[in-house]
């Protein structure tokens, strides 16, 4: 339990950076408390597909994988990223993704952002 905690908290820390980052990635929202909520619920919304959906895509493009020497990752990483967003639209979270180039973007300011979290913050089950 408390590593989901974690790994949640480093979904919504790399979510908040690539927000910040680029523009055409909204957040948007009344309050701060507000903000920081859709915020955590669109990070639990990208845990879940990433942890349900990016497996099925990754064994699908394995080919791809082998062929592009692994550049298609980015690629996955930005459907994943456009697949939240379309499902933040969906439960009516005001979290918006705009194009592929800028998923492309996100996706990977996500993963670097998100990996590094995951090395400061403690592991444990």
């Amino acid at each position: 339990m408390k590593n989901f905690v974690v790994k949640t908290i480093a979904n919504a820390g790399a979510l908040a950076v690539a927000i910040w980052l680029i523009g055409n990635i909204t957040l948007e929202g009344g309050s701060t408390g507000r903000k920081v909520l859709t915020l955590i619920l669109v990070a639990l919304i990208f845990g879940l597909v990433n942890s349900l959906v990016k497996p099925v895509v990754q064994l699908l493009t394995f080919p791809l994988f082998i062929l592009t020497l692994g550049l298609i990752t980015l690629v996955v990483n930005a459907l994943m990223l456009l697949l939240t967003s379309w499902l933040a639209g969906v439960v009516d979270l005001s979290f918006h993704v705009e194009g592929f180039w800028t998923a492309v973007l996100g996706g990977l300011i996500i993963s670097v952002v998100s990996w590094a979290l995951n090395v400061v913050l403690p592991d444990e089950n």
